[in-house]
């Protein structure tokens, strides 16, 4: 893999791939969702068995609608970074690939920082790495250690006002999804982490339990997210209408223009715009950012290319 492959232009998809993308991870993303609510259950009823065989009454009654549904972008806007950035550190950790390969995560992750921005160049690049980097491995082994991961470099990058917008939609009765470009295995572990009905992401070929190094369709990425929610509404019976969907990047206006109720969070310069010029709700839970200004600091955006470069020197020392 070339070290600046990064910065070679490359043609958008086509439409048939975003939809053929859309649908398979809209149907891993309802196979998930069973699991995490057969688990919920499980999880629930062994806390009745424990308090007595008596379930917990709710603190407060809960009107749900049945026919509504949230739907959050992950990177940025419930999470600080990118997902498949702290993925890579992850692997590296565990010797998956070597110091190169990190030192380019590294950079990538700290641009992603400093611009506040989603490069699809960028985050293609990422994408080929990481399915180049678990060829061969079992999606069983991957999921193991993805738990192992976000524990390590993801619990404390949620955003707590993001998360708590989450969680209202969970109190009202609401399935809660993640819409995200990061792989679907990654996307289910952190909804699970976070009580949320289940993910859509980026689905990788898989024969036998073994991942090929493909994908199905193409990155869950812009256009690929809007069908992924359409097909899940349809599949699911919701009204889109009466959804919500919450974002921080333009690349997303195609899934924030699908729902009735959609929200910019910590948005990039084109989507606050976009937002203002319809009168969306905005929502910013950076540190230090105003509505009038989008970016970090000067010294922060220092601090953040110094930061992954001090990372991948550190780990490297560790190793030795």
């Amino acid at each position: 893999m070339a070290a600046l492959g990064w910065l070679t232009p490359r043609r958008r998809s086509a439409t048939a791939r975003s939809v053929l993308a859309g649908e398979a991870a809209a149907e891993a993303a309802r196979k998930t969702s069973l699991q995490l609510e057969r688990e919920r259950e499980g999880a629930a009823a062994e806390a009745a068995d424990t308090a007595g065989g008596k379930p917990a009454e709710p603190e407060f009654p809960v009107v749900g609608d049945s026919l509504a549904a949230a739907f959050f972008d992950l990177d940025n806007t419930v999470m600080q970074g990118a997902a498949i950035f702290h993925f890579g550190r992850g692997l590296y950790k565990r010797k998956f690939f070597q110091r190169r390969e990190l030192a380019r995560f590294a950079w990538q992750q700290a641009w992603f920082r400093l611009a506040g921005v989603e490069d699809p160049e960028h985050m293609q690049d990422a994408r080929d790495s990481a399915l180049s980097i678990v060829q061969g491995h079992r999606v069983a082994e991957l999921m193991s250690i993805g738990e192992e991961i976000y524990d390590e470099y993801m619990a404390d990058r949620i955003w707590p006002g993001t998360r708590a917008l989450a969680q209202a939609h969970l109190d009202a009765g609401q399935k809660v999804w993640l819409v995200t470009a990061a792989p679907v295995e990654t996307a289910t572990i952190i909804a699970r982490r976070l009580g949320l009905t289940g993910a859509l992401g980026t689905v990788a070929e898989s024969v036998d339990g073994v991942y090929t190094g493909k994908l199905v369709g193409e990155p869950l990425h812009g256009p690929a997210k809007a069908e992924a929610v359409r097909a899940l509404a349809a599949a699911e019976g919701l009204d889109l209408a009466r959804c919500a969907a919450y974002s921080d990047s333009h690349n997303d206006i195609p899934m924030l223009s699908l729902v009735g109720h959609p929200y910019a969070i910590n948005p990039d310069t084109k989507l606050r715009k976009h937002a203002r010029d319809r009168e969306w709700r905005l929502r910013d839970y950076r540190t230090g950012r105003k509505a009038a200004k989008v970016g970090i600091p000067a010294a922060a955006g220092v601090g953040a290319l110094a930061g992954g470069t001090a990372a991948a020197v550190a780990l490297h020392r560790r190793r030795r």
